[in-house]
């Protein structure tokens, strides 16, 4: 973190700290759900992530992955994770911390997260669950545009 001569401080992004906040693997039907099926299970996945200020430079990023995998209506296995990283940030201009505390810092978290599912579930019997990469920019993309639409309908006429 040099400062170059208009005194400012170059952009930083540091991993403090990786850590797993909860997490859950069910197995209900187990041993019945692990023999041979003809198809494999529909699994949904979803994705989550929450940004919170710890000081002026240190941000706690969490990034909640769920998947619950489906035969018909019985459920096969059920697992979530809450995966947090402790982030320092700093020279960064005040527009760009939103897009770096939702895209950039889960895109870091995400490939560790991805592994302990896949472990998980490999660990439960079952092929290991690899999630396929996630489009954080887009993700966050949605999320602007839903608060944005949110701040129309809910402002005074």
């Amino acid at each position: 973190m040099a400062d170059n001569n208009s005194g400012t401080t170059s952009p930083s992004l540091n991993i403090l700290a990786q850590y797993i906040k909860d997490f859950s693997f069910e197995n209900p039907g187990a041993p019945r759900s692990l023999q041979a099926r003809d198809k494999a299970p529909a699994i949904n996945i979803n994705v989550n992530v929450n940004a919170n200020p710890l000081s002026e430079t240190d941000f706690d990023v969490v990034l909640t992955l769920s998947a619950e995998a489906k035969d018909g209506d019985k459920v096969v296995f059920v697992t979530e994770l809450v995966y947090g990283g402790v982030f320092r940030i700093a020279g960064f201009p005040q527009e760009h911390m939103l897009p770096v505390l939702f895209i950039e810092c889960p895109r870091l978290l995400f490939p560790f997260a991805r592994q302990i599912i896949a472990d998980a579930t490999r660990n439960g019997g079952f092929p290991p669950l690899m999630i396929d990469p996630i489009d954080f920019s887009q993700m966050f993309a949605q999320r602007v545009a839903e608060e944005q639409g949110r701040a129309k309908t809910s402002a005074p006429n």
